[in-house]
């Protein structure tokens, strides 16, 4: 159980992985944002937010890749969506999906990030797997956490990388603005996927069909 305050210094040498570039990678984010574009907007650093966003105590550039589709949608939108106790498929609630979109990416260059991949690589800064599979309610504490990593690794860490929570069989990482060297992502040039959209909304469906979910049906007014 990792969730308790970072120490002074690190008990170890963090563990340093190179993401080549032509590396592919997928990103869901809100359609009024460019697919490549950083969320320069802090998080509130006690409420809300995702695992390692910035906040007021750490201002950065940040963005969340997936390294498969399934790994990108689920850790966006099937964050604590539970299933029911029939067992039966989950409901995603359109308010999730509606103004969000998946972009087709790809790395534009070498990057260096820290590995939080296995047991080793979260002990070297003095972590487990808290860490990276913690639910929501920690999340002020992991951006704590992340934030202390980030200091501790400046100037070469341009990111982090770590098993999917929702996907486990795959990668997600977060990529940081403020670390310098040229653009680090690039359009693949395959058309995005807006989820609001009649054909998004199916191509979202059959993503999320083997993790027992689909989009809940509109009211019969928005229907209308």
């Amino acid at each position: 159980m990792g969730k308790y305050p970072p120490p002074e210094a690190l008990p170890g040498e963090p563990t340093r992985a190179v993401l080549r570039a032509g590396t592919p990678v997928y990103r869901v984010h809100s359609t009024h944002r460019p697919p490549t574009a950083y969320n320069a907007r802090p998080s509130h650093a006690f409420y809300y937010g995702g695992r390692f966003d910035s906040t007021p105590y750490d201002r950065y550039g940040y963005l969340y890749v997936g390294f498969g589709v399934g790994a990108a949608v689920c850790e966006v939108l099937l964050r604590s969506l539970p299933f029911d106790s029939d067992a039966g498929h989950r409901l995603l609630p359109r308010v999730a999906f509606e103004r969000r979109s998946l972009s087709f990416l790809r790395l534009a260059a070498d990057i260096e990030v820290v590995s939080l991949m296995s047991g080793a690589d979260l002990a070297a800064v003095a972590q487990d797997s808290w860490l990276v599979h913690t639910e929501g309610a920690d999340y002020p504490q992991t951006r704590d956490w992340g934030h202390w990593i980030r200091r501790r690794t400046d100037p070469w860490a341009q990111g982090f990388v770590w098993p999917s929570k929702r996907e486990p069989a795959d990668r997600v990482a977060i990529l940081f603005d403020d670390r310098g060297g040229p653009p680090v992502l690039e359009p693949t040039g395959a058309p995005g996927v807006d989820f609001g959209t009649e054909e998004g909304e199916r191509w979202l469906n059959g993503v999320l069909a083997p993790y027992r979910t689909r989009t809940a049906p509109r009211s019969p007014e928005r229907g209308m």
